[in-house]
């Protein structure tokens, strides 16, 4: 018999292992996967579609040759295939993740098909494993062929750790849903490598730490083993990061130009760093070091008050430098799809690799496991309904690299990423990493902590979890009414801690139709704490009105533009839902705005649309002019416009979209 455990896809998400609940220096706890069910609405026909449409969809890449050969590099490297490898260094990672995904999936909805096509393809990667324990197929493939100069860790950036950290990850997923031992074998080989390799590093082998996931791995697999080996051996792994910005060889780009507990902004490769930062919040969970936490709160509020997108997206830029204003030039490096400067946020070049924005995800939860502290799940929130689910369309095939929040047709200038959702792009690590991430969005839900259960997210489900069962009933994210009903609870005052998002402008709560005040502010959670029993129901009602939403002034391209937000819900205006006659760029909005919400069953697969009147000026020909004075245009309309949310544009066809809009008639 299949066994099921939460944890198993709280590491599938690279969130945290089976004993995560054990970490000494955590304030909030993970219940089990299995303790929390998506019953009904948004979540659940989203976790629905990950396991009737973005697994099976993506096997069918995976198992095949079309693209690249992700299942047959294995074939090729254990010696069952000819050929060469084809497509990125990093791709044994991405087929990880997919496998993670899937065991995501079986936590929650067994399945003996799929179990026993994992077993398959575990047998195949043992069989690519060498004997010490090193396993990536680019190498191994090279060395097959022949190739002198296929040896481990030869070039940095072959993405060795980060294959080999998902490797251990997966398989740490796959023991706790399964309870088998075949794929955690090969994990502690890889392990036992790690080690071997790396118990007295020097300077080259201390720069092998391009996309950190081997971080959280190796913590994974100290709390599933409490192997304490493995924890040392990731404080030593991130503690060598200081002999490459010791050494003055180091850059901003991999975050290792200065000391880690000396940086003060998030930097460079936004990827790399978020799984950096994920990482290091599991060693202090472990640890309890002090100066790990403080740079980690410094470097979250440089995110989340300077760097971070609206969406919560991450990762302003395609190429730069840094530090950008370096008086000492010599200092400075190329940075890529990375963090920019303070403020530089801009909107058709935006990056936000959808990797990016669920390390957000990761790294904020992360924080909250630290702290208890609802502002990092409403950034969490924020990701994972914008900047997460805008990388996967709605039917569950097609992917975004990169989540732009302004799209034209021309576009000023050539990106190197399409603006159009594919099946498959050769940089294929964004498709499965959104759907381990999708499969296991239930262990958001609630968490615990001594004599409390915590309600973080919103949305249809059940909980079994520190002696209650909860069942949550709610409309959300498209209504603000939430109705838990408490079926069993300890016998002993216990509190329920209900989260009041940051958005929120007010919340009303009842408890047995009772109005009870309401102590914590906006961005806190508010305390319960009663003796409970079974039939006491609890409603809390958010305020959920449409806002304008202003930026920094220090963020130029947005200055005098709002965006539209309700609830937790970015909104978008898609050319779609213009008049034929009317242009993108010649919309604006009035600061008096009034927006009407009207749920629509039927559209994008049951949304909350917002509707008003806005006004649209259009322009002379601009060709050939760069300026030109002011006043050349008609005089303003009014239209009535249809404002969609942003993770939905790009679902009916070609469009150009923007979340930013002028303001006019201050």
């Amino acid at each position: 018999m299949m066994k099921v455990s939460l944890n198993a896809c709280l590491v599938a998400l690279g969130l945290l292992s089976s004993s995560a609940a054990q970490s000494p220096h955590t304030t909030v706890q993970p219940i089990e996967l299995t303790e929390a069910h998506w019953t009904g609405g948004f979540w659940k026909n989203r976790v629905d579609n990950c396991h009737n449409a973005m697994i099976p969809s993506m096997w069918e890449i995976m198992k095949g040759t079309h693209h690249k050969p992700f299942l047959k590099h294995f074939r090729i490297a254990a010696g069952l295939a000819e050929g060469r490898h084809r497509g990125a260094k990093w791709n044994d990672g991405d087929f990880y993740k997919w496998m993670e995904g899937v065991c995501a999936m079986l936590a929650v909805k067994p399945d003996p098909v799929w179990e026993q096509r994992l077993d398959e393809i575990i047998e195949l990667i043992g069989k690519a494993q060498r004997e010490d324990g090193y396993l990536h197929t680019p190498v191994l493939i090279g060395a097959r062929n022949g190739d002198p100069n296929a040896k481990p860790f030869s070039d940095r950036f072959a993405f060795e750790m980060y294959n080999m950290g998902h490797l251990i990850t997966a398989a740490c997923v796959h023991h706790e849903v399964t309870g088998k031992d075949n794929f955690l074998t090969i994990a502690k080989r890889t392990a036992e490598f790690f080690h071997d390799t790396f118990h007295n590093p020097s300077g080259d082998e201390a720069r092998q730490s391009i996309c950190p996931s081997h971080y959280m791995g190796l913590i994974d697999l100290y709390r599933l083993t409490k192997d304490k080996r493995h924890l040392n051996l990731a404080k030593t792994l991130i503690g060598m990061r200081d002999i490459v910005a010791e050494s003055g060889e180091g850059g901003d780009d991999n975050q290792d130009r200065l000391p880690f507990k000396k940086q003060t902004e998030v930097m460079g490769h936004a990827v790399r760093a978020n799984y950096l930062y994920a990482g290091i919040a599991d060693l202090y969970a472990e640890t309890g070091d002090p100066a790990l936490k403080t740079t980690l709160e410094t470097l979250w509020q440089n995110l989340v008050e300077k760097k971070m997108y609206i969406t919560g997206g991450c990762g302003a830029l395609y190429d730069g430098a840094s530090p950008d204003t370096s008086k000492d030039q010599t200092s400075m490096t190329r940075i890529h799809q990375a963090y920019g400067r303070n403020y530089q946020l801009p909107n058709t070049t935006a990056h936000n690799e959808t990797c990016a924005n669920i390390g957000n995800v990761l790294w904020s939860w992360r924080m909250f496991l630290l702290t208890g502290e609802a502002r990092f799940i409403d950034v969490l929130e924020l990701a994972l309904y914008n900047s997460v689910l805008s990388g996967v369309s709605l039917e569950g095939s097609d992917y975004f690299y990169t989540n732009p929040l302004r799209v034209t047709n021309p576009l000023p200038v050539a990106l190197r990423w399409s603006r159009k959702r594919v099946p498959f792009v050769t940089s294929y690590c964004c498709p499965p990493n959104v759907v381990r991430t999708v499969a296991a969005t239930n262990r958001y839900a609630y968490t615990t902590s001594r004599d409390a259960i915590w309600v973080n997210l919103y949305g249809s489900s059940t909980a079994n979890a520190n002696g209650f069962r909860l069942r949550q009933e709610t409309a959300y994210p498209w209504e603000g009414k939430i109705t838990l009903t408490i079926e069993s609870a300890p016998d002993k005052p216990t509190a329920i801690m209900l989260r009041i998002p940051g958005w929120a402008s007010s919340a009303e709560v009842h408890a047995n139709g009772k109005e009870l005040p309401v102590t914590s502010s906006p961005g806190a959670y508010h305390e319960l704490k009663r003796y409970w029993k079974a039939g006491d129901t609890i409603e809390l009602d958010l305020a959920m009105p449409p806002i304008l939403m202003e930026s920094h002034p220090l963020v130029e391209e947005t200055r005098n533009h709002v965006a539209i937000k309700r609830g937790p819900i970015v909104y978008c205006l898609e050319s779609t839902d213009l008049p034929g006659n009317v242009n993108l760029t010649d919309v604006t909005i009035l600061k008096d705005l009034k927006l009407t919400p009207r749920y629509d069953s039927q559209f994008l697969q049951g949304v909350t649309v917002l509707e008003g009147n806005v006004h649209t000026q259009q322009s002379k020909d601009w060709k050939g002019k760069l300026y030109r004075p002011l006043g050349e245009e008609e005089e303003p309309k009014s239209i009535q416009a249809r404002f969609i949310p942003y993770y939905a544009w790009a679902n009916r066809g070609e469009s150009e979209m923007t979340v930013w809009l002028p303001l006019t008639g201050q």
